[in-house]
Protein backbone atom coordinates (compact mmCIF):
# COMPACT_ATOMS: atom_id res chain seq x y z
CA UNK A 1 0.00 0.00 0.00
CA UNK A 2 1.31 4.04 -0.94
CA UNK A 3 0.82 5.55 2.23
CA UNK A 4 1.09 9.65 0.99
CA UNK A 5 2.48 11.28 3.76
CA UNK A 6 3.15 15.01 2.57
CA UNK A 7 3.21 17.54 -0.77
CA UNK A 8 4.74 20.86 -0.59
CA UNK A 9 5.48 23.54 -3.46
CA UNK A 10 6.27 26.87 -4.48
CA UNK A 11 6.21 28.53 -7.01
CA UNK A 12 3.85 26.50 -9.02
CA UNK A 13 0.37 28.16 -10.75
CA UNK A 14 -0.63 30.73 -8.46
CA UNK A 15 1.38 30.09 -5.76
CA UNK A 16 4.35 32.40 -5.16
CA UNK A 17 8.48 31.77 -3.81
CA UNK A 18 7.26 30.40 -0.83
CA UNK A 19 6.62 27.02 0.73
CA UNK A 20 2.57 25.81 1.12
CA UNK A 21 2.73 22.19 2.69
CA UNK A 22 -0.06 19.49 2.61
CA UNK A 23 -0.12 17.02 5.18
CA UNK A 24 -1.48 13.63 3.36
CA UNK A 25 -1.85 11.15 5.67
CA UNK A 26 -4.26 12.92 8.71
CA UNK A 27 -6.55 9.24 8.35
CA UNK A 28 -9.62 11.36 8.14
CA UNK A 29 -11.71 13.93 6.03
CA UNK A 30 -10.20 17.02 5.02
CA UNK A 31 -12.05 19.85 3.34
CA UNK A 32 -10.01 21.84 1.36
CA UNK A 33 -12.42 25.66 0.62
CA UNK A 34 -11.55 28.89 -0.89
CA UNK A 35 -13.43 30.97 -3.81
CA UNK A 36 -12.45 30.37 -7.34
CA UNK A 37 -9.12 30.74 -8.25
CA UNK A 38 -7.79 30.51 -4.44
CA UNK A 39 -5.45 27.77 -5.92
CA UNK A 40 -7.37 24.99 -4.16
CA UNK A 41 -7.10 22.52 -6.79
CA UNK A 42 -3.39 22.93 -6.72
CA UNK A 43 -2.89 20.55 -4.88
CA UNK A 44 -4.01 18.12 -7.43
CA UNK A 45 -1.46 19.88 -10.24
CA UNK A 46 1.22 19.51 -7.19
CA UNK A 47 0.68 15.54 -6.92
CA UNK A 48 0.72 15.21 -10.85
CA UNK A 49 3.23 17.24 -11.83
CA UNK A 50 5.58 16.19 -8.45
CA UNK A 51 4.64 11.74 -9.43
CA UNK A 52 4.57 12.00 -13.47
CA UNK A 53 5.60 15.36 -14.58
CA UNK A 54 2.86 16.47 -15.84
CA UNK A 55 0.04 18.50 -15.16
CA UNK A 56 -3.55 17.57 -13.77
CA UNK A 57 -5.34 19.52 -15.79
CA UNK A 58 -5.35 20.18 -19.48
CA UNK A 59 -2.72 22.66 -20.21
CA UNK A 60 0.78 22.64 -21.03
CA UNK A 61 3.67 21.77 -18.45
CA UNK A 62 5.11 24.95 -19.02
CA UNK A 63 2.02 26.54 -17.70
CA UNK A 64 2.82 25.22 -14.02
CA UNK A 65 5.29 27.83 -13.94
CA UNK A 66 4.57 30.65 -11.91
CA UNK A 67 3.89 33.69 -14.46
CA UNK A 68 5.03 35.91 -12.11
CA UNK A 69 8.01 34.55 -10.85
CA UNK A 70 9.03 32.58 -13.67
CA UNK A 71 11.39 30.15 -12.25
CA UNK A 72 12.12 27.84 -9.19
CA UNK A 73 8.92 26.19 -9.10
CA UNK A 74 9.64 23.11 -6.75
CA UNK A 75 7.52 20.12 -5.90
CA UNK A 76 8.39 17.60 -3.14
CA UNK A 77 5.84 14.56 -2.40
CA UNK A 78 6.67 12.03 0.32
CA UNK A 79 5.03 9.03 0.83
CA UNK A 80 6.18 5.31 1.88
CA UNK A 81 5.29 1.26 0.84
CA UNK A 82 6.14 -0.86 3.56
CA UNK A 83 9.41 -0.09 5.45
CA UNK A 84 10.53 2.06 2.90
CA UNK A 85 10.16 5.94 3.00
CA UNK A 86 10.27 7.84 -0.77
CA UNK A 87 10.77 11.91 -1.47
CA UNK A 88 10.09 12.87 -5.09
CA UNK A 89 11.61 15.91 -5.71
CA UNK A 90 10.71 17.58 -9.44
CA UNK A 91 11.19 21.28 -10.71
CA UNK A 92 11.40 23.63 -13.31
CA UNK A 93 13.94 26.60 -13.65
CA UNK A 94 16.21 24.56 -12.83
CA UNK A 95 15.20 21.73 -13.63
CA UNK A 96 14.97 18.88 -11.48
CA UNK A 97 13.99 15.41 -10.87
CA UNK A 98 15.02 13.25 -7.74
CA UNK A 99 13.84 9.86 -6.14
CA UNK A 100 15.51 9.63 -2.56
CA UNK A 101 14.87 6.72 -0.88
CA UNK A 102 15.29 6.04 3.04
CA UNK A 103 17.20 9.32 2.66
CA UNK A 104 19.60 8.62 -0.19
CA UNK A 105 19.24 10.04 -3.57
CA UNK A 106 18.97 6.86 -6.55
CA UNK A 107 20.85 6.48 -9.22
CA UNK A 108 20.45 9.32 -11.60
CA UNK A 109 22.90 8.01 -14.38
CA UNK A 110 19.64 6.63 -16.69
CA UNK A 111 17.82 9.33 -18.80
CA UNK A 112 15.21 10.90 -16.92
CA UNK A 113 12.94 9.05 -19.22
CA UNK A 114 14.01 5.73 -17.76
CA UNK A 115 14.31 7.56 -14.31
CA UNK A 116 10.17 8.05 -14.36
CA UNK A 117 9.70 4.54 -15.53
CA UNK A 118 11.47 3.18 -12.42
CA UNK A 119 9.07 5.28 -10.43
CA UNK A 120 6.08 4.14 -12.21
CA UNK A 121 6.69 0.70 -12.55
CA UNK A 122 9.16 0.13 -9.90
CA UNK A 123 8.12 2.22 -7.12
CA UNK A 124 4.38 3.39 -7.60
CA UNK A 125 3.76 0.40 -9.84
CA UNK A 126 0.86 2.65 -11.19
CA UNK A 127 0.47 5.21 -14.30
CA UNK A 128 -0.73 9.01 -14.63
CA UNK A 129 -4.06 7.34 -15.68
CA UNK A 130 -4.49 4.80 -12.60
CA UNK A 131 -3.33 7.34 -10.23
CA UNK A 132 -6.30 9.58 -11.27
CA UNK A 133 -9.07 6.75 -11.61
CA UNK A 134 -7.96 5.73 -7.87
CA UNK A 135 -7.06 8.74 -6.13
CA UNK A 136 -8.88 11.93 -7.63
CA UNK A 137 -12.26 12.58 -9.33
CA UNK A 138 -14.41 15.30 -10.30
CA UNK A 139 -11.74 17.99 -11.82
CA UNK A 140 -13.98 19.30 -14.84
CA UNK A 141 -10.53 18.56 -17.19
CA UNK A 142 -10.21 15.23 -16.03
CA UNK A 143 -11.99 12.42 -18.04
CA UNK A 144 -13.62 10.11 -15.37
CA UNK A 145 -13.44 5.94 -16.19
CA UNK A 146 -16.71 5.79 -18.06
CA UNK A 147 -15.98 8.69 -20.48
CA UNK A 148 -12.28 6.57 -21.49
CA UNK A 149 -12.32 4.56 -24.12
CA UNK A 150 -12.51 0.60 -23.61
CA UNK A 151 -8.87 -0.02 -24.31
CA UNK A 152 -7.79 2.89 -21.58
CA UNK A 153 -10.61 1.47 -19.69
CA UNK A 154 -8.36 -1.78 -19.79
CA UNK A 155 -5.61 -0.44 -18.98
CA UNK A 156 -6.97 0.94 -15.87
CA UNK A 157 -8.25 -2.35 -14.32
CA UNK A 158 -5.21 -4.24 -15.49
CA UNK A 159 -3.39 -1.44 -13.48
CA UNK A 160 -5.84 -2.23 -10.35
CA UNK A 161 -5.52 -6.01 -10.40
CA UNK A 162 -1.54 -6.03 -11.21
CA UNK A 163 -2.00 -7.96 -14.27
CA UNK A 164 -0.19 -5.26 -16.66
CA UNK A 165 2.74 -7.36 -16.05
CA UNK A 166 1.35 -9.77 -18.81
CA UNK A 167 1.30 -6.83 -21.02
CA UNK A 168 4.62 -5.82 -20.40
CA UNK A 169 5.81 -9.42 -20.70
CA UNK A 170 3.21 -9.84 -23.95
CA UNK A 171 5.50 -6.60 -25.27
CA UNK A 172 8.69 -7.98 -24.04
CA UNK A 173 7.35 -11.24 -26.18
CA UNK A 174 6.87 -9.55 -28.94
CA UNK A 175 10.08 -8.00 -29.23
CA UNK A 176 11.78 -11.09 -27.98
CA UNK A 177 9.88 -13.03 -31.17
CA UNK A 178 10.53 -10.03 -33.91
CA UNK A 179 14.24 -10.81 -32.74
CA UNK A 180 14.10 -14.45 -33.01
CA UNK A 181 11.94 -13.89 -36.85
CA UNK A 182 15.11 -11.34 -37.76
CA UNK A 183 17.63 -14.22 -36.37
CA UNK A 184 15.17 -17.26 -37.80
CA UNK A 185 15.57 -14.79 -41.34
CA UNK A 186 19.02 -14.34 -41.09
CA UNK A 187 19.97 -18.41 -40.05
CA UNK A 188 17.71 -19.12 -43.43
CA UNK A 189 19.93 -16.64 -45.29
CA UNK A 190 22.57 -18.39 -43.51
CA UNK A 191 21.72 -21.39 -44.79
CA UNK A 192 20.37 -20.69 -48.27
CA UNK A 193 23.83 -19.51 -48.74
CA UNK A 194 25.68 -22.58 -47.33
CA UNK A 195 23.70 -24.55 -49.66
CA UNK A 196 24.57 -22.79 -52.41
CA UNK A 197 28.48 -22.53 -51.65
CA UNK A 198 28.06 -26.60 -50.77
CA UNK A 199 26.52 -26.78 -54.76
CA UNK A 200 29.56 -24.75 -56.08
CA UNK A 201 32.02 -25.93 -54.08
CA UNK A 202 31.07 -29.68 -55.19
CA UNK A 203 31.00 -28.45 -58.91
CA UNK A 204 34.87 -27.42 -58.10
CA UNK A 205 35.85 -30.35 -57.16
CA UNK A 206 34.17 -32.45 -60.05
CA UNK A 207 36.31 -29.47 -61.96
CA UNK A 208 39.59 -29.92 -60.61
CA UNK A 209 39.52 -33.46 -60.90
CA UNK A 210 38.16 -33.37 -64.41
CA UNK A 211 41.65 -30.79 -65.01
CA UNK A 212 43.72 -33.41 -63.07
CA UNK A 213 42.66 -36.03 -64.94
CA UNK A 214 43.31 -34.03 -68.04
CA UNK A 215 46.30 -32.75 -66.42
CA UNK A 216 47.56 -36.36 -66.25
CA UNK A 217 46.55 -37.37 -69.55
CA UNK A 218 48.46 -34.42 -71.59
CA UNK A 219 51.76 -35.15 -69.50
CA UNK A 220 51.37 -38.97 -70.47
CA UNK A 221 50.79 -37.80 -73.63
CA UNK A 222 54.24 -35.41 -73.33
CA UNK A 223 56.29 -38.12 -71.50
CA UNK A 224 55.39 -40.60 -75.03
CA UNK A 225 55.90 -37.48 -77.08
CA UNK A 226 59.68 -36.83 -76.13
CA UNK A 227 60.25 -41.61 -75.67
CA UNK A 228 59.58 -41.09 -79.53
CA UNK A 229 61.94 -38.22 -79.75
CA UNK A 230 64.70 -40.02 -77.71
CA UNK A 231 64.06 -43.30 -79.71
CA UNK A 232 64.43 -41.32 -83.36
CA UNK A 233 67.38 -39.54 -82.05
CA UNK A 234 69.01 -42.64 -80.77
CA UNK A 235 68.22 -44.73 -84.01
CA UNK A 236 69.77 -42.06 -86.19
CA UNK A 237 72.60 -41.62 -83.54
CA UNK A 238 73.43 -45.88 -84.57
CA UNK A 239 73.02 -45.39 -87.97
CA UNK A 240 75.60 -42.15 -88.14
CA UNK A 241 78.12 -44.22 -85.58
CA UNK A 242 77.76 -47.28 -88.03
CA UNK A 243 78.30 -45.26 -90.94
CA UNK A 244 81.82 -43.34 -89.09
CA UNK A 245 83.00 -46.37 -87.60
CA UNK A 246 83.21 -47.89 -91.31
CA UNK A 247 84.80 -44.95 -93.03
CA UNK A 248 86.78 -44.29 -90.03
CA UNK A 249 88.53 -47.77 -89.99
CA UNK A 250 89.92 -47.54 -93.90
CA UNK A 251 90.47 -44.15 -93.76
CA UNK A 252 92.58 -44.27 -90.25
CA UNK A 253 94.69 -46.96 -92.48
CA UNK A 254 95.42 -44.45 -95.58
CA UNK A 255 96.06 -41.86 -92.96
CA UNK A 256 98.97 -44.69 -91.43
CA UNK A 257 100.41 -45.49 -94.44
CA UNK A 258 100.91 -42.01 -95.75
CA UNK A 259 101.95 -40.30 -92.56
CA UNK A 260 104.24 -43.25 -91.93
CA UNK A 261 105.72 -42.45 -95.90
CA UNK A 262 105.68 -39.00 -94.84
CA UNK A 263 107.91 -39.61 -91.93
CA UNK A 264 110.55 -41.87 -94.19
CA UNK A 265 110.85 -39.31 -97.12
CA UNK A 266 111.62 -36.66 -94.11
CA UNK A 267 114.16 -38.94 -92.79
CA UNK A 268 115.59 -39.32 -95.99
CA UNK A 269 115.85 -36.18 -96.68
CA UNK A 270 117.55 -35.13 -93.88
CA UNK A 271 120.03 -37.50 -94.62
CA UNK A 272 120.57 -36.09 -98.54
CA UNK A 273 120.91 -32.46 -96.85
CA UNK A 274 123.77 -33.72 -94.56
CA UNK A 275 125.32 -36.15 -97.96
CA UNK A 276 125.04 -33.13 -99.70
CA UNK A 277 126.56 -30.67 -96.75
CA UNK A 278 129.42 -33.34 -96.83
CA UNK A 279 130.63 -34.00 -100.61
CA UNK A 280 130.19 -29.57 -100.88
CA UNK A 281 132.62 -29.59 -97.95
CA UNK A 282 134.63 -32.34 -99.57
CA UNK A 283 134.95 -30.32 -103.01
CA UNK A 284 135.74 -27.18 -101.07
CA UNK A 285 138.22 -28.52 -99.25
CA UNK A 286 140.04 -30.14 -102.54
CA UNK A 287 139.38 -26.34 -104.14
CA UNK A 288 140.86 -24.66 -101.18
CA UNK A 289 143.71 -26.85 -99.81
CA UNK A 290 147.16 -27.72 -101.54
CA UNK A 291 148.19 -30.00 -99.09
CA UNK A 292 147.01 -32.39 -96.42
CA UNK A 293 146.82 -30.55 -93.39
CA UNK A 294 147.04 -33.55 -91.24
CA UNK A 295 150.49 -34.71 -92.51
CA UNK A 296 151.38 -31.95 -94.34
CA UNK A 297 151.76 -33.66 -97.60
CA UNK A 298 151.01 -31.39 -100.77
CA UNK A 299 148.02 -33.29 -102.74
CA UNK A 300 148.62 -34.48 -106.41
CA UNK A 301 146.25 -31.57 -108.95
CA UNK A 302 145.48 -34.73 -110.35
CA UNK A 303 144.04 -36.57 -107.21
CA UNK A 304 142.53 -33.09 -106.33
CA UNK A 305 140.89 -32.92 -109.80
CA UNK A 306 139.72 -36.51 -109.73
CA UNK A 307 138.47 -35.85 -106.18
CA UNK A 308 136.61 -33.02 -107.05
CA UNK A 309 134.66 -34.20 -110.20
CA UNK A 310 133.60 -37.47 -108.14
CA UNK A 311 132.25 -34.99 -105.24
CA UNK A 312 130.18 -33.00 -108.10
CA UNK A 313 128.92 -36.22 -109.60
CA UNK A 314 127.90 -37.15 -106.32
CA UNK A 315 126.48 -33.78 -105.45
CA UNK A 316 124.54 -33.84 -108.78
CA UNK A 317 122.79 -37.40 -107.92
CA UNK A 318 121.77 -36.15 -104.47
CA UNK A 319 120.20 -32.79 -105.57
CA UNK A 320 118.68 -34.91 -108.14
CA UNK A 321 117.72 -37.64 -105.25
CA UNK A 322 116.43 -34.17 -103.29
CA UNK A 323 114.07 -32.82 -106.06
CA UNK A 324 112.47 -36.31 -106.37
CA UNK A 325 112.22 -36.57 -102.83
CA UNK A 326 110.55 -33.27 -102.26
CA UNK A 327 108.01 -34.82 -105.29
CA UNK A 328 107.26 -37.57 -103.45
CA UNK A 329 106.99 -35.35 -100.11
CA UNK A 330 104.46 -33.32 -102.52
CA UNK A 331 102.60 -36.21 -103.22
CA UNK A 332 102.15 -37.55 -100.00
CA UNK A 333 100.71 -33.93 -98.42
CA UNK A 334 98.12 -34.08 -100.84
CA UNK A 335 97.02 -37.26 -99.86
CA UNK A 336 97.23 -36.75 -96.40
CA UNK A 337 95.34 -33.06 -96.88
CA UNK A 338 92.37 -35.21 -99.06
CA UNK A 339 92.61 -37.42 -95.77
CA UNK A 340 92.44 -34.61 -93.58
CA UNK A 341 89.69 -33.33 -95.47
CA UNK A 342 87.80 -36.88 -95.37
CA UNK A 343 88.25 -36.73 -91.45
CA UNK A 344 86.24 -33.46 -90.92
CA UNK A 345 83.80 -34.32 -93.08
CA UNK A 346 83.92 -37.36 -90.50
CA UNK A 347 83.76 -35.31 -87.49
CA UNK A 348 80.52 -33.06 -88.65
CA UNK A 349 78.33 -36.61 -88.53
CA UNK A 350 80.96 -37.00 -84.90
CA UNK A 351 79.72 -33.76 -83.79
CA UNK A 352 75.60 -34.47 -84.82
CA UNK A 353 76.17 -37.40 -83.16
CA UNK A 354 77.12 -35.62 -79.70
CA UNK A 355 74.37 -33.06 -80.57
CA UNK A 356 71.97 -35.84 -80.41
CA UNK A 357 72.97 -37.41 -76.97
CA UNK A 358 73.00 -33.92 -75.51
CA UNK A 359 69.21 -34.08 -76.72
CA UNK A 360 68.50 -37.12 -75.54
CA UNK A 361 69.61 -36.57 -72.12
CA UNK A 362 67.54 -33.67 -72.21
CA UNK A 363 64.96 -35.52 -73.13
CA UNK A 364 65.04 -38.43 -71.19
CA UNK A 365 65.47 -35.65 -67.83
CA UNK A 366 62.25 -33.89 -68.77
CA UNK A 367 60.47 -37.74 -69.01
CA UNK A 368 62.06 -37.56 -65.63
CA UNK A 369 60.24 -34.43 -64.10
CA UNK A 370 57.17 -36.10 -65.93
CA UNK A 371 56.68 -39.11 -64.51
CA UNK A 372 57.56 -37.58 -61.09
CA UNK A 373 54.59 -34.92 -61.47
CA UNK A 374 52.68 -38.03 -62.49
CA UNK A 375 53.55 -39.84 -59.68
CA UNK A 376 53.29 -37.39 -56.64
CA UNK A 377 50.21 -35.03 -55.60
CA UNK A 378 48.44 -32.88 -58.21
CA UNK A 379 49.38 -29.46 -57.57
CA UNK A 380 45.63 -28.23 -57.88
CA UNK A 381 44.66 -29.59 -54.02
CA UNK A 382 41.61 -31.21 -54.32
CA UNK A 383 42.20 -32.44 -50.60
CA UNK A 384 41.68 -29.21 -49.31
CA UNK A 385 38.59 -28.27 -51.53
CA UNK A 386 37.01 -31.08 -49.98
CA UNK A 387 38.05 -29.91 -46.50
CA UNK A 388 36.69 -26.58 -47.21
CA UNK A 389 33.54 -28.86 -48.41
CA UNK A 390 33.31 -30.47 -45.14
CA UNK A 391 33.48 -27.28 -43.00
CA UNK A 392 30.77 -26.09 -45.40
CA UNK A 393 28.21 -28.83 -44.66
CA UNK A 394 29.52 -28.33 -40.82
CA UNK A 395 28.29 -24.54 -40.63
CA UNK A 396 24.86 -26.06 -42.86
CA UNK A 397 24.59 -28.79 -40.32
CA UNK A 398 25.27 -26.37 -37.38
CA UNK A 399 22.59 -23.81 -38.41
CA UNK A 400 19.92 -26.49 -39.16
CA UNK A 401 20.51 -27.05 -35.38
CA UNK A 402 19.91 -23.58 -34.78
CA UNK A 403 16.81 -23.00 -37.18
CA UNK A 404 15.46 -26.22 -35.52
CA UNK A 405 16.12 -24.19 -32.35
CA UNK A 406 14.65 -21.16 -33.21
CA UNK A 407 11.16 -22.76 -34.35
CA UNK A 408 11.16 -25.16 -31.20
CA UNK A 409 11.29 -21.39 -29.57
CA UNK A 410 8.76 -19.60 -32.08
CA UNK A 411 6.57 -22.71 -30.69
CA UNK A 412 7.15 -21.62 -27.37
CA UNK A 413 6.56 -18.04 -27.96
CA UNK A 414 3.54 -18.70 -29.88
CA UNK A 415 1.99 -20.69 -26.92
CA UNK A 416 3.17 -18.04 -24.43
CA UNK A 417 1.54 -15.31 -26.85
CA UNK A 418 -1.68 -17.53 -26.31
CA UNK A 419 -1.75 -16.98 -22.87
CA UNK A 420 -0.42 -13.57 -22.65
CA UNK A 421 -3.07 -11.93 -25.21
CA UNK A 422 -6.17 -9.78 -23.49
CA UNK A 423 -8.20 -13.36 -24.11
CA UNK A 424 -5.71 -15.32 -22.51
CA UNK A 425 -4.36 -15.16 -18.84
CA UNK A 426 -5.66 -11.89 -18.02
CA UNK A 427 -9.45 -12.40 -19.17
CA UNK A 428 -9.20 -15.45 -17.04
CA UNK A 429 -7.94 -12.89 -14.11
CA UNK A 430 -10.70 -10.32 -14.94
CA UNK A 431 -13.53 -12.86 -15.19
CA UNK A 432 -12.88 -13.58 -11.59
CA UNK A 433 -12.75 -10.24 -10.53
CA UNK A 434 -15.59 -8.89 -12.55
CA UNK A 435 -18.72 -9.90 -11.05
CA UNK A 436 -16.89 -8.39 -7.65
CA UNK A 437 -16.61 -5.32 -9.22
CA UNK A 438 -20.08 -4.88 -10.74
CA UNK A 439 -21.44 -6.28 -7.45
CA UNK A 440 -19.44 -3.09 -5.88
CA UNK A 441 -20.48 -0.82 -7.93
CA UNK A 442 -23.77 -1.90 -7.64
CA UNK A 443 -23.95 -1.29 -3.66
CA UNK A 444 -22.60 2.58 -4.01
CA UNK A 445 -25.00 3.17 -6.25
CA UNK A 446 -27.39 1.97 -3.92
CA UNK A 447 -25.94 3.52 -1.47
CA UNK A 448 -26.53 6.95 -3.64
CA UNK A 449 -30.22 6.20 -4.24
CA UNK A 450 -29.68 5.10 -7.79
CA UNK A 451 -31.43 1.95 -8.12
CA UNK A 452 -29.89 0.69 -11.93
CA UNK A 453 -28.44 -2.91 -12.57
CA UNK A 454 -24.44 -1.36 -13.73
CA UNK A 455 -22.61 -4.43 -15.57
CA UNK A 456 -19.30 -4.32 -17.33
CA UNK A 457 -18.48 -6.78 -19.96
CA UNK A 458 -15.04 -8.39 -20.54
CA UNK A 459 -14.73 -5.35 -23.12
CA UNK A 460 -15.11 -3.18 -20.24
CA UNK A 461 -18.48 -1.70 -21.83
CA UNK A 462 -21.36 -0.88 -19.79
CA UNK A 463 -24.64 -2.40 -19.89
CA UNK A 464 -27.07 -0.10 -17.54
CA UNK A 465 -31.03 -1.41 -17.14
CA UNK A 466 -33.56 -0.13 -15.04
CA UNK A 467 -35.57 -1.85 -12.91
CA UNK A 468 -37.70 -2.40 -15.61
CA UNK A 469 -34.94 -4.24 -17.56
CA UNK A 470 -35.13 -0.76 -20.11
CA UNK A 471 -31.18 -0.69 -21.42
CA UNK A 472 -29.51 2.71 -21.45
CA UNK A 473 -25.71 4.10 -21.69
CA UNK A 474 -23.87 6.05 -20.09
CA UNK A 475 -24.08 8.71 -21.89
CA UNK A 476 -27.74 8.77 -21.41
CA UNK A 477 -27.91 10.07 -17.95
CA UNK A 478 -27.86 13.41 -16.67
CA UNK A 479 -25.02 14.94 -14.93
CA UNK A 480 -26.24 13.97 -11.64
CA UNK A 481 -26.80 10.44 -12.21
CA UNK A 482 -22.89 10.17 -14.02
CA UNK A 483 -21.13 11.66 -11.00
CA UNK A 484 -23.11 8.86 -9.03
CA UNK A 485 -21.75 6.34 -11.24
CA UNK A 486 -18.13 7.92 -11.39
CA UNK A 487 -18.16 8.19 -7.78
CA UNK A 488 -19.44 4.43 -7.52
CA UNK A 489 -16.55 3.32 -9.97
CA UNK A 490 -14.35 5.30 -8.14
CA UNK A 491 -14.86 3.61 -4.44
CA UNK A 492 -14.79 0.60 -6.38
CA UNK A 493 -11.34 0.29 -7.58
CA UNK A 494 -9.98 1.39 -4.23
CA UNK A 495 -12.44 -1.12 -3.27
CA UNK A 496 -10.49 -3.38 -5.60
CA UNK A 497 -7.25 -2.03 -5.39
CA UNK A 498 -7.47 -2.71 -1.45
CA UNK A 499 -8.08 -6.35 -1.89
CA UNK A 500 -5.45 -7.36 -4.59
CA UNK A 501 -3.24 -4.85 -2.61
CA UNK A 502 -1.70 -3.74 -6.31
CA UNK A 503 -1.78 0.38 -6.33
CA UNK A 504 -3.83 0.46 -2.99
CA UNK A 505 -3.31 4.42 -1.34
CA UNK A 506 -4.23 5.99 1.77
CA UNK A 507 -5.36 9.05 -0.82
CA UNK A 508 -8.63 10.08 -2.27
CA UNK A 509 -9.26 13.70 -3.37
CA UNK A 510 -12.80 14.49 -4.68
CA UNK A 511 -12.15 18.03 -6.50
CA UNK A 512 -15.51 20.03 -6.11
CA UNK A 513 -17.64 17.01 -6.22
CA UNK A 514 -19.80 18.80 -3.56
CA UNK A 515 -20.43 21.34 -6.16
CA UNK A 516 -21.01 18.99 -9.30
CA UNK A 517 -24.87 18.24 -10.53
CA UNK A 518 -25.23 15.87 -7.50
CA UNK A 519 -28.86 16.81 -5.72
CA UNK A 520 -28.98 16.93 -1.76
CA UNK A 521 -29.97 13.60 -1.01
CA UNK A 522 -26.94 12.38 -3.66
CA UNK A 523 -24.57 14.80 -1.40
CA UNK A 524 -25.64 13.49 1.83
CA UNK A 525 -25.18 10.02 0.39
CA UNK A 526 -21.58 10.29 -0.70
CA UNK A 527 -20.95 12.17 2.50
CA UNK A 528 -22.09 8.61 4.21
CA UNK A 529 -19.40 6.69 1.79
CA UNK A 530 -16.92 9.45 2.36
CA UNK A 531 -17.77 9.11 6.44
CA UNK A 532 -17.53 5.17 6.21
CA UNK A 533 -14.64 4.91 3.64
CA UNK A 534 -12.46 7.03 5.58
CA UNK A 535 -13.16 5.41 9.52
CA UNK A 536 -12.93 1.98 8.04
CA UNK A 537 -9.51 1.95 6.49
CA UNK A 538 -8.01 5.49 7.40
CA UNK A 539 -8.52 6.45 4.27
CA UNK A 540 -7.16 10.22 4.23
CA UNK A 541 -10.20 12.07 2.09
CA UNK A 542 -9.72 15.32 0.38
CA UNK A 543 -13.14 17.07 -0.86
CA UNK A 544 -12.10 20.61 -2.36
CA UNK A 545 -15.01 22.86 -2.76
CA UNK A 546 -15.81 26.12 -3.40
CA UNK A 547 -19.12 26.25 -0.82
CA UNK A 548 -18.52 28.37 2.15
CA UNK A 549 -20.91 27.19 3.97
CA UNK A 550 -19.49 23.75 4.15
CA UNK A 551 -16.66 25.37 5.82
CA UNK A 552 -19.27 25.87 8.83
CA UNK A 553 -20.24 22.04 8.51
CA UNK A 554 -19.18 19.59 11.38
CA UNK A 555 -19.06 16.56 9.27
CA UNK A 556 -15.33 17.46 7.99
CA UNK A 557 -12.35 16.79 11.08
CA UNK A 558 -10.00 18.94 9.16
CA UNK A 559 -10.38 22.17 7.05
CA UNK A 560 -7.86 24.21 5.40
CA UNK A 561 -8.74 27.42 3.59
CA UNK A 562 -7.19 28.82 0.16
CA UNK A 563 -7.33 32.73 -0.50
CA UNK A 564 -6.09 35.00 -2.87
CA UNK A 565 -3.77 37.54 -1.55
CA UNK A 566 -2.98 40.20 -4.59
CA UNK A 567 -1.73 37.99 -7.41
CA UNK A 568 -0.54 35.09 -4.96
CA UNK A 569 -2.55 32.18 -3.43
CA UNK A 570 -2.15 31.60 0.22
CA UNK A 571 -3.12 28.63 2.35
CA UNK A 572 -4.43 29.21 6.16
Amino acid sequence: MIVFEKVRWRNLMSTGDYWITIDLNTGSSTLIVGPNGAGKSTLLDALSYGLFGKPHRDIKKPQLLNSINQKDCVVEVEFSIGLVKYKVVRGMKPNIFEIWQNGTLMNQDSHSRDYQKILEQNILKLNHKSFHQIVMLGSSSFIPFMQLPTGTRREVIEDLLDINIFTKMNVLLKDRTAKLRDNLGAANYESELATEKIRLQHNYIEDLRTMEDEQQSKKQEKIAELEAKVNKLIQENEKLSAEYAAFYAGLQTEWNEASEKKQKLLTWQGQIKNNIATVVKEARFYEDNSECPTCAQPIADDFKQKRTHVCRSRAKELSAGQVELIKNLEAVGVVLDALSAKIMEGSKVNNHVLTNNTTIRNLQSQIRDLEKEAAAKSHIDIADAEKTLDEYNKKLEALGTLKNSYYEQGAYNQAISEMLKDTGIKTKVIRQYLPVMNKLVNQYLQTLDFYVSFTLNESFEEIIRSRHRDEFSYASFSEGEKMKIDLSLLFTWRQIARMKNSVSTNLLILDEVMDSSLDDDGLENLQKIINATADSDDTSIFIISHKKELSDSDKFKNKILFEKIGNFSVKK
